[in-house]
């Protein structure tokens, strides 16, 4: 099949490897075309706009940094798709926002999947990071070579909608991790351990995480680079507390958390990368959190 790949930023350039690696016809298409090199050297095809790749395609995936970028693109996306073709949108989207759009894509008689990953971008390089997916499950089943060539566990999650919801509860849970493995190491520290130690114990511990044991790793090597930045971490979390608010739900912890992030996005810039908010602390007690021998960027086999 071919597919139209829109928006090759740090999550949605290693996707589109990942299809051309198994064998599907990728046309590309980037605001910055350099984002694009090495997929034109693998073999994609490269378009000016979106417009542009998806004439031709069975589907146009949408990797984009926000709502409002899919907005943007999506009606020329749906007047250069043919019927019957499909739009898989895996940038993390409002549930609201992305029920609007697909009812624009199904008057052009294009079908709609949302598709957002959980895992990180190092996952996403390695082929292995999650896809959770949500809507009309023939649809789905249609494309499902295309979303287990990108990801390792592939999930169909329901209707649309449903697949962003978790989504947003995978982020939530992630950032107050990243939060609490700060403040553990911190205390760690100042309570005079061996931080590559305490790492190690935390790790082999009921108090173990997914998030400790991969960006504890970057904020030990001072790097603090995961491939996603404070920007993003806000947006997240904004949808995040949304829907608490929306479905009654009291988000104490993750209200809290939020504030951090935005205090963080203060301090040190949008684009600064997310386990920066863990810098906040570092920056009030005078303290950096930094042990010998931990790796500047996470590979797939960090995790």
């Amino acid at each position: 099949m071919h597919y139209a790949f829109v928006g090759l930023g740090n999550l949605g350039r290693h996707l589109a490897h990942s299809l051309l690696r198994a064998g599907f016809t990728v046309t590309v298409s980037d605001l910055d075309r350099a984002r694009a090199e090495s997929l034109l050297a693998a073999g994609a095809r490269w378009a000016d706009d979106a417009a542009g790749a998806a004439a031709g395609a069975d589907a146009a995936i949408t990797c984009l940094p926000s709502p409002a970028a899919s907005a943007a693109v999506a009606p020329a996306l749906f007047e250069a798709l043919a019927p019957g073709t499909t739009w898989i949108e895996m940038s993390t989207n409002d549930h609201q926002e992305i029920r609007r759009l697909a009812d624009l894509a199904a008057s052009k008689d294009i079908a709609t999947l949302e598709a957002p990953v959980t895992g990180g971008v190092h996952r996403a390089a390695s082929g292995e990071i999650t896809v959770l997916v949500g809507g009309e499950e023939a649809v789905f089943e249609k494309h499902r070579p295309a979303f287990e060539a990108m990801g390792g566990e592939v999930l169909h999650m329901g209707a649309l909608g449903d697949a962003e919801l978790i989504k947003v509860i995978t982020n939530m849970l992630a950032f107050i991790h990243l939060v609490a493995a700060g403040e553990a190491l911190m205390l760690a520290k100042r309570g005079g351990l061996d931080l590559t130690k305490a790492f190690k114990a935390i790790r082999a511990s009921s108090g173990n995480s997914f998030v400790h044991e991969t960006e504890s790793q970057v904020i030990l090597n001072g790097s603090y680079d995961i491939g996603f930045t404070l920007d993003l971490a806000c947006k997240d979390l904004g949808f995040a507390t949304g829907y608490g608010r929306s479905l009654g739900v009291p988000l104490e912890l993750a209200g809290l958390v939020e504030q951090a992030f935005i205090r963080a996005r203060a301090q040190y810039g949008g684009e600064a990368q997310s386990p920066k908010v863990v810098k906040l602390l570092e920056d009030a007690l005078g303290a950096e959190l930094r042990a010998p021998g931990f790796p500047s960027r996470l590979t797939g086999e960090d995790a």
